[in-house]
């Protein structure tokens, strides 16, 4: 009988993955997902053997629970479940955080351009030009001209503290 399952385990080593899989279902009695050759092969031969010369041991079983009851059963918790509502972390509101370049709320920013004077009002949360209010200078800039453009280039205000 040792021969026969020496043949069998050898017989798995040539066989596909495909095979393995098929062969996995027929001794233990249940499908796999799994197509890693290796294992498969070790989990057939194993049970191959265990079906042939006897299971194990009462002694090894009732050690194998033992040692079950002490163990962490999941050390890294699944990828698709999401955590608990209320262990989220919920990031404070960051305030409005001003630029070294920019003067201080209530001024007034002018530039000539084509022979015409522009008059930008900063304010707290943002800038105030021709009655419309924008969150950036860039965007203040994009109303003058038409195109995209630096807004601290174009009102010239590239150094600390202003022009």
């Amino acid at each position: 009988m040792a021969t026969n399952v020496a043949r069998e385990v050898a017989a798995l080593t040539r066989m596909t993955a495909s095979d393995l899989r098929a062969r996995y279902a027929e001794v233990f009695g249940e499908p796999t997902r799994t197509g890693n050759r290796t294992w498969l092969v070790r989990r057939i031969a194993w049970r191959i053997q265990a079906l042939a010369e006897g299971d194990l041991s009462e002694r090894a079983r009732a050690r194998a629970a033992e040692l079950a009851r002490d163990a962490d059963l999941r050390v890294i918790p699944p990828r698709d479940r999401a955590e608990p509502a209320n262990l989220r972390v919920v990031a404070p509101e960051v305030g409005f955080v001003s630029d070294d370049r920019l003067p201080p709320p209530g001024s007034v920013i002018t530039r000539a351009y084509k022979g015409t004077t522009i008059h930008v009002k900063v304010l707290a949360s943002g800038f105030e030009y021709d009655g419309r209010t924008f969150p950036s200078l860039s965007a203040v800039a994009k109303a003058v001209t038409g195109s995209h453009c630096n807004g601290f280039h174009f009102f010239k205000l590239n150094k600390a503290g202003g022009a």
